[in-house]
């Protein structure tokens, strides 16, 4: 055996090149890019999993060795050198194997999500581990635990009784080295604990955590990472958003250490490199937390998968490799032989009901504080402008509201799930709207740099003086974003602090970074985007403002419903959660009388599932049919819909399938042309994948099954 092979210790970098012997022995590689396996010869042996670099056409690209093969009838190329003596966990081959028959990717895409970017790169040696770098500290910072705040810890119910079982911890204990830790116990009420032995009894490997809002999932969180543990056993934790990483990581950092490692995307190349590395070679098991690309974490010993917030869209990567990271995580697991727990408070209808069916769903329907308090919600007519008389956007009540909550030194946060000042900008005189060049999209009003922006491809100008098509002077926005509230709500309360977070925020400005100022008060009124509704836990929360509850009831989608129940249940369940004695959240909208605003306000979240199955059932959706959606693009609408056209007769011709209409995309038309789709249903999977499979080859498949595997 080689030395390389030998050695086994960092670095594990290899970049001796090797000749090709007559010895030599052949290989299936997957290299990076649009490509299958290749088969490659090399003069010595190779484990599964080992990263190499291999010539595809003109360019040397990063490969994984799949397995040893005979040798072929033909002439191959030799691999040019191995970059790894440690291979990649199995796990992560089977998943890539996962993604391209699930999703009909190419094996070298779902490769390129597990290696990281820059891998055959020469690094210097970092002088602190990186794998405990958190956004707020900026990347590459490492965390370190100081002096916790007063009040309960983010997020984690229960947090009072964990933060008393640490206390005779040091007060400053940095992360930055390993050192022996000694986990104290985790506190659970008698509600966790049932849920906590639902989890470990329910049959499968994926099981479905249903717990209410300020029910102490993180709690069980943690113990499940702790049973983990001490089988020596690593974790991975999945989060929506890199804004959530930081109170979550600040959670689990407060038990386990330097057992915490974090992974999300605004970490640089280098760094995400680093932490590749030292996953990879790390003898000690690890908490590995992050958006949906930690899952891909080379972690050794996998004993633990947890989704939070399971229900969320962000975990779909729209490009390709087209994949949901809940659908892999469930067959990652499988393959590893641990449990899969995917948490929320509205899980996916379709999951819910398949959970159900499969006996593997835990409800935890219980609030962790006795001190929690149901809101008093209010559902305001922004038809009765009676109601609306000192402002247009804000109703009497809840400028009420925010003003006694200022003297009180009580925050109100206000969700609009619109950023940006005005959607639309029109000219008065011959109603021409300013559109996007690019995708025909009508352009946002930004109004703090007076620019209009395409929120879908980022093309942004300056506000013209006139009507680009008649010249008139006077442009007219129309419609609200965030932007716009806020600066409204500077005007109305000069001496509040307000703080609009969303997609717009630079660098240093987001929730992830000033989540602590946000947490001790030190912003009055919070504005924003759906990421405010997401698992935030702020103690000075006292009202909660929801702008316009209806927008996105209408979309022409048949989970829309389920989309806006689930961003009301959650950003209503922001407050109440046990900090404050009171508890309240403003509803406005053109829609009162809409049954999905009504469970949302009852907080029944199982009326809403038997509402939304009966539609399902009724129009052949998930969960009772699985669906795909055919999407082509090309110059000209005529030539789009004639291939749209020619595939609905082909696909017609299957009795097992259900095929819509052409029809526009929702953004038809853009620079390259013109986009058409279609929508075909079944009962059955396999007849799906058969029908993708002969259609033309410009047609793009969004494709997912409905729920759990």
């Amino acid at each position: 055996m080689p030395n390389f092979l030998k050695s086994g210790g960092p670095p594990s970098v290899v970049t001796r090149h090797y000749p090709c012997y007559n010895n030599s022995m052949f290989y299936e590689v997957v290299p990076e890019g649009k490509v299958g396996r290749l088969t490659y010869s090399f003069d010595d042996s190779l484990l599964a999993g080992q990263i190499v670099m291999v010539s595809l056409g003109k360019r040397v690209v990063p490969g994984v060795v799949i397995k040893k093969v005979v040798q072929p009838n033909f002439k191959t190329k030799s691999i040019v050198k191995v970059l790894y003596s440690t291979p990649l966990p199995k796990r992560l081959l089977s998943a890539a194997e996962f993604i391209r028959d699930y999703y009909m990717a190419e094996e070298g895409e779902a490769m390129s999500l597990i290696l990281p970017r820059g891998i055959e790169k020469k690094r210097r040696k970092p002088e602190q581990t990186f794998g405990n770098s958190l956004s707020e500290t900026g990347p590459g910072k490492t965390f370190h635990s100081g002096p916790r705040p007063a009040g309960p810890s983010p997020r984690a119910a229960g947090a009072n009784s964990r933060a008393a079982a640490l206390r005779n911890a040091p007060s400053s204990k940095c992360y930055c080295h390993p050192s022996p830790i000694k986990f104290p116990d985790i506190p659970l009420n008698a509600a966790q604990k049932n849920a906590l032995q639902g989890l470990q009894e329910a049959p499968g490997t994926t099981k479905l955590l249903f717990g209410v809002t300020g029910s102490g999932k993180t709690n069980i969180y943690l113990q499940l990472a702790l049973n983990a543990l001490k089988r020596q056993k690593s974790t991975i934790l999945l989060v929506p958003e890199i804004a959530l990483t930081g109170q979550l990581v600040r959670v689990f950092a407060e038990v386990f250490g330097d057992k915490v490692v974090v992974i999300h995307s605004r970490q640089t190349e280098a760094e995400r490199h680093q932490i590749f590395n030292s996953l990879l070679e790390a003898a000690e098991p690890k908490i590995v937390i992050g958006p949906r690309s930690a899952l891909f974490a080379p972690v050794k010993e996998l004993g633990l998968i947890i989704v939070d917030e399971e229900h969320e869209g962000t975990y779909y990567q729209e490009n390709a490799p087209r994949y949901s990271a809940v659908r892999v995580a469930s067959a990652m697991a499988k393959a590893a032989g641990c449990d899969c727990v995917l948490g929320s408070a509205t899980p996916t209808v379709a999951d819910y009901y398949i959970a159900k069916q499969k006996g593997s769903l835990v409800s935890l329907t219980e609030k962790a504080k006795t001190a929690a308090v149901r809101p008093a919600i209010k559902i305001l007519d922004f038809k009765d402008r009676s109601a609306f008389s000192k402002n247009r956007y804000f109703s009497n009540e809840l400028l009420s509201t925010i003003k006694r909550n200022l003297e009180q030194k009580r925050q109100t946060l206000i969700f609009h799930n619109r950023r940006g000042s005005s959607p639309l900008t029109i000219c008065e005189n011959c109603g021409e709207e300013l559109m996007c060049p690019n995708c025909f999209l009508p352009l946002t009003l930004h109004a703090d740099a007076y620019d209009l922006e395409c929120h879908t491809c980022g093309f942004r100008m300056v506000v013209p003086k006139g009507c680009p098509k008649c010249g008139h002077p006077d442009l007219i926005h129309k419609g609200f974003g965030t932007k716009l509230l806020e600066s409204e709500l500077t005007r109305l309360f000069p001496g509040a602090r307000v703080k609009r977070f969303d997609a717009d925020n630079k660098k240093g400005e987001g929730m992830e970074a000033l989540y602590d100022e946000v947490r001790e008060g030190e912003v009055d009124i919070l504005v924003g985007t759906q990421g405010l509704a997401k698992g935030l836990d702020l103690p000075r929360l006292a009202t909660v403002g929801v702008v316009a509850a209806d927008t996105g009831l209408s979309l022409p989608d048949f989970a829309a419903e389920e989309r806006v129940f689930q961003l009301l249940t959650q950003v209503i369940g922001r407050v109440g959660r046990g900090h404050l004695d009171t508890a309240e959240v403003f509803i406005q909208t053109y829609r009162p009388e809409h049954p999905v605003l009504s469970f949302a306000v009852k907080e029944d979240y199982l009326g809403f599932v038997d509402y939304t199955l009966h539609q399902r059932k009724r129009g052949g959706f998930p969960p009772y049919k699985y669906v795909v959606r055919f999407s082509i693009s090309l110059k000209t609408e005529a030539l789009a819909l004639r291939k749209v056209r020619e595939a609905v007769l082909k696909l017609a011709q299957d009795p097992r399938l259900t095929v819509s209409p052409p029809m526009p995309a929702f953004h038809e038309r853009t620079s390259g042309g013109y986009t058409w789709e279609i929508v075909v249903r079944a009962s059955s999977r396999v007849a799906l994948m058969e029908a993708c499979k002969g259609l033309d080859k410009n047609f793009r498949v969004f494709l997912d099954p409905p729920g759990l595997l």
